[in-house]
């Protein structure tokens, strides 16, 4: 009796464990459908640009207090480059990357301080982030007057509204925004397009294309990934050179050792 209900206990256990797999992914991805971003660590001329974003627009509200200036050194930048274009916080390049902005302030004028974003990749998922960043809108209805598709009620306004442009969305007879099902059968907000920014553009037909700010929004994604472990690049090198010596030495050692151990034997 005691057998059979330990056997159980263990099918419980493990099957919980094999649930706990896909729902932590789930968790790391933000949940839902989100557009699948091609992340590349070896680019460093994207990592470069992601920076600059992530410096110039950023971190005006947010930290990064896991993140040293000088660490951008890795991705192929000077000391005179990370100075001249990328500091506007402080003068020293080994500090960490704090905020202009004052937590308290913060706080009072968006209900809430912006949340450090040294690990949001790793958090969120680089997906949900390329979704989020694509996904603000004009919503009346909102105190900060901008709303979001991947996240709902958000307290931020569009940091990037002057690159993508603004859409919008439709209102009822009554002043709330037009709900529909999209493909997925969740229901979203009826957008429509106000105004083009520096990285989109309306056609003759009045389609948007915006593959430009996609392009920027996916260097931003990158360099956010690359700022959640920026060791993992070395890390990975320091992994090939072990399996190459594995292979090389330490196999064909092995093999040599075992022939010559049990030369006698056979």
């Amino acid at each position: 009796m005691r057998a059979a209900k330990m056997k159980q206990t263990l099918k419980n256990r493990f099957a919980a464990l094999l649930l706990a797999v896909p729902m932590s992914a789930a968790f790391a991805s933000g949940g839902g459908h989100y557009e699948k971003v091609d992340i590349d660590l070896r680019d460093q001329v994207s990592l470069q640009r992601g920076a600059q974003i992530f410096t110039n627009y950023c971190l005006s509200c947010h930290s990064a207090s896991g993140m040293r200036f000088n660490r951008l050194k890795d991705i192929g930048l000077t000391d005179e480059e990370i100075k001249k274009n990328l500091m506007f916080t402080t003068d020293n390049v080994g500090d960490v990357m704090h905020s202009a902005m004052n937590p308290k302030d913060a706080a009072k004028w968006f209900g809430a301080a912006p949340p450090d974003l040294t690990l949001i990749a790793r958090s969120r998922g680089a997906d949900y982030l390329y979704a989020y960043m694509r996904g603000f809108y004009k919503d009346p209805t909102r105190p900060s007057g901008w709303n979001n598709t991947v996240f709902d009620k958000v307290g931020m306004p569009h940091p990037l509204w002057e690159q993508q442009g603004v859409q919008a969305v439709e209102l009822d007879a009554k002043g709330q925004p037009v709900m529909v099902k999209d493909e997925h059968g969740e229901m979203k907000p009826k957008l429509y397009w106000e105004s083009t920014g520096l990285h989109s553009r309306r056609l003759p037909n009045g389609k948007v294309i915006q593959k430009e700010y996609d392009a920027y929004v996916r260097d931003l994604v990158n360099y956010l990934v690359y700022m959640g472990e920026p060791a993992q690049l070395q890390r990975k090198r320091i992994g090939y050179v072990v399996m190459i010596f594995l292979l090389a030495v330490m196999l064909p050692l092995a093999y040599f050792l075992k022939k010559e151990y049990w030369k006698d034997v056979h």
